[in-house]
C-alpha cells in the first residue's frame, strides 16, 4: 500500500526545496499524474522504477528540479515568436520532464516524442485525463518530424548520447533556441566524443548546470547546447 498522504506532503517539501510556487490545483495534478504512472506500470511496464517511493524521486522530483531552468529557456525573447514557449521532450518515455513540465507552466506547450506506441498513450490518456491542453504525445522517431515554427528548447532526460540527441533533434531548435539534456554524472566524456564527431563547428555547449534534486543522493546536471 502506499502512503499517499505522505508522498504528498514529500511532494510539497519537494517543490519548496527546488523553488517552485506551484497552486494546490497544480499539486493535486502533478500528484493524480504519479498515481496515473504508477497504475499505468503495473499493466505496461513504462519504467524499470516501480517504488511509489522511488517514482517520486527519481522520476517526478527529478523532473521537476529541471523546469525551472527548462521554462526559463522557453521563454526567452531571442527566440521568434512562433517558436516561444514550445518545449520538445525526445524519448520522453513515461512523460519526463515533459508532464511535469506542462503542468508547473501552463504558459508552455510540450510535446512529447517517443517510439514505443504504449507510452505515447500513456501521454495521450494523461492528457485527457488530467485536462493538459498545453501538452500533447507524438509517436514516432524524432529525425522524421517536420515543424516549420521550430522549439524554443528541446530537452531528452536519459535518451541517448549528446552526439546522438544533437543529430537527430537539432533540425527542430528554433533560431536562438536551444538543447537541454538532462544528465547524471558531468558529462565530460560524452562532450569529448561531440568534438570528436565535428559537431564543435555547428554547435556549442554553453553551460553544464549542476542540478540539486531534492532527497536524491546522486548527481544530476543539465547540459545547455545551442548553435554557433
Amino acid at each position: 500500500m502506499t502512503d499517499e498522504a505522505a508522498q504528498r506532503k514529500r511532494l510539497e517539501a519537494g517543490l519548496d526545496a527546488i523553488g517552485l510556487a506551484l497552486s494546490p490545483t497544480q499539486v493535486d495534478t502533478l500528484f493524480a499524474y504519479l498515481t496515473l504512472l504508477r497504475k499505468w506500470n503495473s499493466v505496461y511496464n513504462l519504467t524499470a522504477i516501480r517504488h511509489p517511493d522511488e517514482m517520486l524521486t527519481h522520476h517526478l522530483l527529478d523532473s521537476l528540479a529541471a523546469v525551472p531552468a527548462l521554462a526559463d529557456a522557453a521563454r526567452v525573447a531571442s527566440v521568434p515568436d512562433a517558436a516561444r514557449g514550445r518545449v520538445l521532450d525526445v524519448g520522453s518515455g513515461g512523460g519526463m520532464p515533459g508532464m511535469p513540465l506542462a503542468i508547473a507552466c501552463p504558459d508552455v506547450s510540450v510535446l512529447m516524442v517517443d517510439i514505443v506506441q504504449k507510452k505515447t498513450a500513456f501521454l495521450t490518456q494523461c492528457r485527457a485525463q488530467l485536462r493538459l491542453t498545453n501538452a500533447a504525445a507524438h509517436w514516432g522517431p524524432v529525425e522524421k518530424i517536420e515543424d516549420a515554427a521550430g522549439y524554443a528548447v528541446i530537452t531528452s532526460r536519459a535518451f541517448a548520447e549528446l552526439t546522438d540527441f544533437v543529430n537527430l533533434s537539432g533540425h527542430l531548435v528554433a533560431p536562438g533556441g536551444r538543447l537541454l539534456a538532462m544528465k547524471g554524472v558531468y558529462p565530460q566524456a560524452e562532450i569529448d566524443r561531440m568534438a570528436a564527431a565535428g559537431l564543435m563547428e555547428t554547435w556549442q555547449v554553453e553551460a553544464v548546470t549542476k542540478l540539486n534534486v531534492p532527497e536524491l543522493d546522486a548527481e544530476r546536471h543539465i547540459v545547455a547546447i545551442s548553435r554557433r
